[in-house]
């Protein structure tokens, strides 16, 4: 602004853009959507976490009541991370919670989630994950893949769409399971979140792994019913 002169409010400024057609640059179109499916169960798994907050009680997505009392603040109840591996043929989800995501907690919960989907006659071949550093820089995670001679892919940097399926099947099941459920503050060990699907038929089954880890498995599809690995399996392209 040069010295002297007058500014003028925000608002006009605005109006005199939107006047001229140069108050936002055009929105630009959206990509179009790249489709894929691999034609097997197995052939690759999506893997995500995703934090949840503990409540103790049900919080203002769902009663609308953002009054936080001081008792509460101070309660510190902390947070869950949902771990989950989601079939890319099948959309058959195997989930767990915890009370962290390190290294370790995520190469128990791979190996668990594979022997769960071999005792589903699935062969796992590939495993897709962001690029977090506990997936990409994770050496006992490395070793139990190598073990099992699964190929670990990537997504491409900022590119959440490629690793799509997990993604969207994190976020409903934050929203329909975690954003209701009240956790209490003395609670420890993992509890089990229920699993669905908002937008077709699923089954859900709820599952104990051998550890003792509650967890929670489902199948989830788009615009189509769910199919149980076990069963697609048998499929003549399998």
């Amino acid at each position: 602004m040069i010295a002297g002169e007058v500014g003028h409010p925000h608002a006009t400024v605005w109006r005199t853009l939107k006047r001229a057609g140069i108050s936002r640059p055009p929105r630009q179109p959206r990509e179009q959507p790249r489709l894929y499916e691999w034609p097997c169960p197995g052939d690759l798994l999506h893997i995500d976490s995703k934090r949840f907050v503990r409540f103790s009680r049900p919080g203002h997505a769902v009663t609308g009541d953002r009054y936080v009392s001081g008792a509460e603040k101070r309660m510190r109840i902390g947070y869950e991370w949902v771990h989950s591996l989601v079939d890319d043929h099948s959309r058959y989800a195997y989930s767990e919670l915890h009370r962290d995501e390190r290294a370790d907690t995520v190469t128990a919960f791979v190996e668990r989630g594979l022997a769960h989907f071999a005792a589903h006659g699935v062969e796992v071949k590939r495993l897709m994950s962001d690029n977090a550093f506990v997936y990409r820089r994770n050496r006992s995670l490395a070793e139990l893949l190598a073990r099992h001679q699964i190929k670990h892919l990537l997504i491409p940097i900022r590119r959440p769409q490629v690793n799509g399926k997990v993604e969207r099947y994190q976020q409903t099941l934050k929203r329909e399971c975690g954003l209701g459920q009240v956790t209490a503050p003395q609670t420890t060990a993992p509890r089990r979140c229920h699993t669905g699907s908002a937008t077709t038929t699923s089954t859900d089954h709820t599952a104990h792994s051998a550890a003792g880890h509650q967890s929670a498995v489902s199948t989830t599809s788009r615009g189509r019913t769910a199919r149980a690995p076990g069963r697609a399996s048998t499929a003549g392209a399998c």
